[in-house]
Formats: structure tokens, sequence, C-alpha cells
């Protein structure tokens, strides 16, 4: 069987179940006593094994399968949910979906599941009394007996046991078949895979060697065989096995196996639960051709629902990024056309576009939805992590979410994780204290983190919140000039956000956590780069915010056009307050830089003409644009205003990526190339 053409849906659902019995795992701990619970997880876990087996991955069925058995002893009531015992399993989860990525990168190390495997069975064996390990060694022996008695050449586990056992009560045959190619066979890939699709138009193939990739690669000389269930007789198999061209000779056998003894009760409840399990996840086998729950064919004809098979496409994301940048050249072209449309003056093509303009627009929202995905696909990792880290430092630690279903563009997406794990990490060790301290300064021993996501127009703004000791100012102030980073004139806000500075750590202790001052400055860098900022709130004894601001995209956004000396440039307006005229008098200098008085506060003043050294324009009248950042203010001063437009972000690519002054450029309607300003790096 062919099964590489569903290798894409086999890792997407294989990471997806995983995170799912991550998230499980995590509720059943808290709640221990919840059944249902119980049969959630159980019923993913075989979804993942019958997945893996159908598609050959037979570690990765085998590790799932002795999972199975020690979940089996919770839903019996034969083993208690201990933090012990859902930490082996986390362990386990940790290692499927390493075998899983490794996969999926084409990675061919064997990943050693010895050990988890051994902590498996020694948790299911300490929920069995005496008797139960009676029967168990009984059962093992069995085991080890029905696979000597049977001259298969194929070495079966127990996994491929109990399914046998399945076929055979329901009254199949298991047969094994040796194929033997004519030396003189030309293409003996096509050969083996013609018997390959006329055994399976006869039955389910559950083993096969060699393997479906080494017989696509043509890497097997003339043997070949298969296991396989089926209704026919091995007379009927014989038979069609013969009739194929350059076929030499067929040696076919029944493989028996003890079905008399009593099977243990895990295995009896999977059996049961399978057939429940063939009604409930009909479309889940259709789709996975054939999962473990179909690995024995139906006879019987299922009538179709009469629903609609598909309500969703996956769809690749680089389908997606190819149909954004044909959007995004289609906005170019349309303000080009705008831009003939105003030095033609024909009313005509003037309505003509403002119909194109309107269908590009939707069109361009829509693809801009398509692209956005919910923070829940990065924030549904964290509540393991803190646990994990929880456990570590001995801390009680009650986390929080909200606003998950919030969604951001999925460039953002993938990169917002790796700060998001420094700051919750961070939160966990430097803020929250020990339940010790935490008494002594009349808190709650359990100590609060808190992951709040939500938009504030065109931004998204994610808080990660700690009710710990906060900040010790002094104590940064310290580090600061130890550093020789000078605190002169800074308020105590500034200061705390010293923190984000490269190398800087007020952690005395380097852990496996934090104290080695890689983590800060990381987030800051990422951030900065998606084109958001951070910042920290604090008070000492009470805990600590800090604020990301993220763009909910960074493909296309409305800009201002200003115009400094002879060149033309870009400001997001997301940055952009208020315009304003510039007055001479109103420009004063404190500390030895320029400032603007407006309105009573006092914000620096940035003359783009200095900092990009461009010569500046002669013009009777000039602006300042207030930008923000953060909860900071400054005063850009430019030439000239040249209005609002929508505008594309195309990369400066290699050659001009020391530009920091810039996050890209754009092409505009009369086709000049402007740089977009990055205002956080003018800061």
């Amino acid at each position: 069987m062919d099964t590489s053409q569903y290798m894409t849906m086999f890792l997407e659902e294989s990471l997806d179940n995983l995170q799912t019995l991550n998230e499980s795992l995590l509720d059943l701990e808290q709640t221990p006593e919840d059944i249902d619970k119980v049969n959630e997880i159980f019923r993913v876990a075989h979804t993942i094994k019958g997945m893996a087996a159908t598609m050959g991955f037979t570690d990765v069925a085998e590790l799932t399968h002795k999972m199975e058995d020690v979940l089996a002893k919770f839903r019996d009531g034969d083993l208690r949910v201990t933090q012990k015992v859902v930490t082996v399993l986390f362990d386990c989860l940790d290692t499927l979906e390493k075998m899983i990525d490794n996969i999926q990168s084409g990675i061919e190390d064997k990943v050693e599941i010895d050990d988890i495997i051994e902590s498996l069975e020694h948790i299911a064996i300490e929920g069995k009394n005496e008797s139960q390990e009676d029967d168990a060694e009984v059962s093992s022996d069995n085991a080890e007996s029905e696979l000597n008695d049977s001259n298969s050449e194929f070495k079966l586990n127990q996994y491929d046991l109990s399914v046998i056992k399945q076929a055979k009560e329901k009254s199949y045959n298991v047969i094994e078949i040796k194929v033997k190619l004519s030396e003189n066979t030309l293409l003996k890939s096509a050969r083996a895979f013609l018997i390959v699709k006329d055994l399976e138009d006869h039955g389910e193939i559950l083993k096969s060697n060699p393997s479906t990739e080494e017989i696509e690669n043509e890497e097997f000389d003339l043997e070949l065989s298969f296991i396989l269930v089926t209704h026919d007789s091995i007379e009927e198999i014989s038979t069609l096995v013969n009739g194929i061209s350059e076929v030499d000779n067929v040696e076919v056998s029944i493989i028996e196996v003890n079905t008399d003894e009593i099977e243990p009760k895990e295995v009896q409840d999977k059996v049961s639960k399978e057939t429940q399990d063939k009604t409930s996840n009909s479309d889940i086998a259709s789709q996975n051709k054939p999962v473990a729950e179909n690995k024995i064919k139906k006879s019987n004809s299922v009538k179709k629902d009469s629903k609609k098979a598909h309500q969703s496409v996956r769809v690749d994301l680089v389908r997606i990024d190819n149909l954004m940048n044909m959007v995004s050249e289609l906005v170019i072209y349309r303000t080009r056309l705008e831009q003939i449309v105003i030095d033609h003056k024909s009313q005509e093509l003037n309505e003509t576009l403002e119909q194109v303009g309107r269908t590009t627009s939707d069109l361009q929202d829509l693809v801009m939805k398509i692209r956005m995905l919910p923070l829940d696909t990065v924030f549904n990792r964290f509540p393991r992590m803190i646990r994990d880290v929880s456990i570590e430092l001995n801390k009680e630690i009650n986390f929080i979410i909200e606003g998950a279903e919030t969604e951001l563009d999925r460039t953002v997406i993938d990169e917002i994780g790796e700060p998001l794990i420094h700051l919750l990490r961070n939160a966990a060790d430097h803020g929250i204290e020990s339940k010790e301290e935490r008494i002594a300064a009349g808190k709650n021993p359990v100590g609060t983190v808190k992951l709040v996501a939500y938009q504030e127009g065109t931004k998204a703004l994610i808080k990660v919140i700690d009710d710990g000791a906060g900040i010790n100012v002094e104590k940064v102030k310290a580090k600061a000039e130890q550093k020789g980073i000078s605190t002169d004139g800074l308020s105590d806000n500034d200061i705390k956000n010293l923190i984000f500075a490269q190398g800087f750590s007020t952690n005395e202790v380097v852990t496996d956590i934090s104290g080695r001052g890689v983590g800060m400055d990381v987030v800051k860098t990422k951030i900065s780069a998606l084109g958001g900022t951070v910042d920290v709130l604090s008070k000492e004894g009470e805990g600590s915010t800090f604020v990301i601001k993220l763009p909910l995209t960074l493909q296309i956004i409305q800009a201002l056009l200003v115009k400094v000396g002879e060149e033309t440039l870009a400001i997001s307006l997301g940055f952009i307050d208020r315009v304003i005229d510039y007055k001479e008098e109103n420009i004063k200098t404190s500390n030895g830089r320029e400032v603007i008085i407006y309105r009573d506060n006092v914000i620096p003043l940035v003359r783009l003409n200095e900092t990009l050294d461009i010569e500046a324009g002669e013009t009777d009248k000039k602006f300042v644009i207030i930008v923000n950042v953060g909860d900071k203010t400054i005063g850009l001063l430019v030439d000239s205003l040249l209005g609002q437009q929508e505008i594309v972000i195309k990369p400066l690519g290699e050659t001009l990526k020391g530009l920091d002054q810039y996050i890209g450029a754009t092409i505009l309607g009369n086709g000049l190339v402007t740089l977009i300003l990055d205002v956080g790096a003018l800061l």
C-alpha cells in the first residue's frame, strides 16, 4: 500500500492529537476522578496508535500501545492518577513528539524508547494486585508461545497479536503470503505494487516485508512477504497471486494464534472500545485509510451520512503565502492605476477603478483573514510548561490564560512562541516567590501567572502578569552600574526596562530555568524584528506586567507618506498619534537634546534629515509627527506631508538588512520605491 499520499495528514493529525493529550493529561491531573477525561485520552491515544501502525511506524505504535496499558488501569480503577504517573506519561508524549518530528524532518535516527517503555510497564504492574500479576504472567507466556508456535518470519508485537486475535474472533483468516518473483522480472517495483493492489482488493495488509518505501525505491531482491487479513480462503489467495505474471513461486499459510485463553481485561476493553469507535469515528477512518479501528475490512456496506463530508479543507501554507503575494502585487497595481486616473482625469475610468478598488480591498481582507490564526495555537503549549517548571522549582503556580482566541497573522504567530516562553519562565523563576516567602509576606502561598491577549486597533496586545516580588529598582541600578550603564536622569520605569539589555540578569544563581542573561534581550530582539514593542511595568512586592504590542499583520499596512528633503518615506499609521505644525518658538533644549513643548508635555524631537543623513528641504512650513511606541513618545520633524496610502511591505533583502532604521520598502503608484521607517528603532 502506497502511504506517501497520507503522510502530511498523518503528521498534522498526530501533532494535533499529541497536543490534545497534553491538555487532557493536565486536566486529568487536576480532576483525577473524571472518567470521561480518561476515556477521551484513551480514544485519542488509540487513534495515534492506529494511524502510526497503518503508516508502518511500529515504534510509535508500540510506545502508544504501552501507554494505553497504563490508561486502561486508570479506566478500570486499578491505578490512581498521581503526579508521578502523569509525569511518566508526559515523558512518553515528549518521546512520541520527538519521533513524529524526526519523521517530519526526514531524520532516520532511532529514538530510544526502551527506558520509557520500562517505566510504563513498571507503572502498569504497580496498578495490579497479586492475582492480576499472575494473570499477566500467564498472558505473557501465552503470547510468547503463540509467537514461537507461528512459523511467521515477521516479528509480531503485542499490538499485532491483539489485531490478529480480534480478526480470528470475527471469522477472518490471517494469511502469510511469501512471493518469489521471476529472475527475469524487469520492473520489480511495478510488479510488487500489482501484487499489493490485488491483495488489498481482497483484504487488509497487516505487515509487509519489504516495506512500501523499500518497494518504491526497489530496495529488495526477488522475495516479498505479507500478512493479510481477509475473508477469502487460503486457496483463493494462492490462486490470486499465482495468476499474476512474472511470479515464480507462492507459499501461503494460515497464522495460528491461541485464542482460547481469556485475554487480560484491558485487551477486552480495548477491543470493545474499538467496536464503539468504528461507528463514532467513521469520518476519521475514511480520511486516514485505514486506521487501527478499521484494520479489518467490513463486508457490510455502511450507509453514508447525508451531511456534507467536508466543511473545511487543509491548504498548504506555501499556497496561502503565494496568494498573499499576488494580492499584494494587485494592491500595488491598483495604486498605480489610481495615479494614472488622477493624471488623465477620466470620470468613466475613475468609476471602474473604484469598483476594482472595492473588490481588491474585499479580496485583501479575505486573504488576510485566511492567514490569521488564533493565539491558542501558541498558548496551548504553555500550561504543560508552567506545570513542569513549578514542579522543578517546588512552587505552586496557578496559570490563567485569557484571550487565546485573539487572531494574529501566521508570520507573527510563528515567531512569538520563543519570546513568550522566556517571559513565562522568567515570571515563574524570578517573579513568583517560594511558598515560605509568600506566606511571610502575607500572600497566598499559591502564586498566579496570567497570560492575557486582546486586540487594540491595528495592534494585538499580549500581557504576561505575575503577582510575585516585582522588580527591585536598586538591584537593577546596581547591576547596570556594574556593567557600565549610566542611570543618570532615568526614571524608575526606564531603569526597570534595562533588564532587556544584552547579557543583563539580576539572578545571582544560574539555573536551568534562568539567570544566564540570554533571555530578556532575545525577547526584545525578536519582538522588535516583528515590528512590535515590549515594556515592563512593575511594583515591588506586588508583581510585574510585561506588555507586548504587535502588528496584526506584517504584509499590508496603512501608512502616512512624508517628504524629508528630496526623499519620500512611509510611516505606519499604527504608531502615529497626531501631526502638528512645526513652530521654532516651541523648540527648547533639555540635557543637550532638542524637545518640543506640546500641551504642557515635553516631547523629544528627532530631525529625520539629520538622523537619516538626508539634506533638508527648503520649505516654509514643516510638520512634527507625534508617534507613540509603548509608553514612549517622540516627535519626528518632516518637510511636508504627501497623504495617507495603503502600502505593501517588501523585505529589503540580504544586501540592505543592516539598515535598522527601516522595516522594509514599498512601491508607490508612480513606480517610486519608498523606504518604510522603523519608528521603534528611531527611539
